[in-house]
């Protein structure tokens, strides 16, 4: 199958790798600047899992080829609008785009712009990130891909995606419940990356504050509930399982969200607490603990 990359950054450069590191025919769509830089150094994957490098094959915008197969959209949701514009000219009929995207208000517009049936669900946890050099550091054994069809049927193309994916160094998971799969990512990343923005700290001292551990539960059970109150398929005990994950993280561990504010970065406040506080405003649940993480991130937008 011909798999289209969009982006080459941190995940899309690692997860497109491992897919060419197996034989698979990988295109990477990528911006001008980005071109140049992999066509002078290649692209360089660091990881604890085995480093590779390769001459990848690219594409900007505005060159032309036939449709891909498959496609992995590997972007900060505030640059959707122009990836689904970028992304036109290469879906075709039988093309299925799986978004790698934090969140959920994606999947939406996604399907609105290429149809329901070319969308399935998708999400990936991993720890990566660019060096100066524009390589590929992939720091943990973290490197887990999960992708299925929104509706959870076992489709014949979603087998042969996963006969595609499977083989790798990384690991590609076929889901059956993926919505289910992708909300509980997206509690925990929103309450992760809103307490560590919110007190500009690392995990470790914010769990081990006094009444840390307390706030941290408290934020949880309050995005529980809206999510809850939106019919969202999420397990019983998912905010236990979420605390435990807090618990097993290093003292030193940052979101992205947080690191990208250090950087003076644009963040994705409005994707993700943003839009379960529309969610919130829907159901009539009151959010005191999440508004006050969002006005922290509304002031930082401000003052880029």
């Amino acid at each position: 199958m011909r798999i289209l990359v969009l982006g080459a950054g941190g995940i899309g450069g690692y997860f497109g790798g491992r897919l060419v590191e197996k034989g698979e025919d990988v295109v990477f769509l990528v911006r001008t600047k980005r071109k140049q830089q992999l066509e002078e150094n290649g692209l360089v994957i660091h990881s604890v899992k085995g480093d590779f490098s390769f001459a990848p094959k690219l594409i900007t915008k505005a060159d032309h080829t036939k449709p891909f197969d498959i496609v992995l959209l590997s972007i900060k949701a505030y640059h959707l609008e122009d990836a689904i514009n970028d992304l036109k000219p290469f879906i075709g009929e039988r093309t299925v785009i799986i978004p790698l995207l934090n969140g959920i208000a994606h999947i939406t517009p996604l399907k609105e712009a290429f149809g329901e049936q070319k969308v399935i669900g998708g999400l990936c946890i991993i720890e990566t990130t660019l060096n100066e050099k524009g390589e590929v550091v992939h720091s943990s054994a973290f490197d887990r891909l999960v992708f299925g069809e929104l509706d959870h049927q076992e489709t014949n193309r979603i087998q042969q995606i996963a006969h595609t994916f499977s083989g790798t160094k990384a690991n590609f998971v076929l889901s059956n419940q993926i919505m289910q799969e992708m909300w509980h990512k997206y509690l925990l990343i929103t309450v992760m990356s809103g307490v560590t923005t919110l007190m500009r700290a690392p995990m470790g001292p914010i769990r081990e504050s006094e009444g840390g551990r307390d706030f941290i539960r408290n934020l949880f059970e309050e995005v529980t509930e809206i999510i809850r109150a939106s019919e969202a398929p999420i397990a019983d005990h998912i905010v236990e399982q979420h605390m435990k994950s807090i618990d097993s993280l290093s003292y030193d561990f940052k979101t992205s969200m947080q690191r990208d504010m250090e950087k003076d970065l644009l963040i994705e406040g409005e994707h993700l607490q943003g839009y379960l506080l529309e969610l919130a405003k829907q159901y009539h649940v009151e959010a005191p603990f999440l508004k006050a993480i969002y006005q922290n991130l509304k002031v930082y937008e401000e003052m880029l």
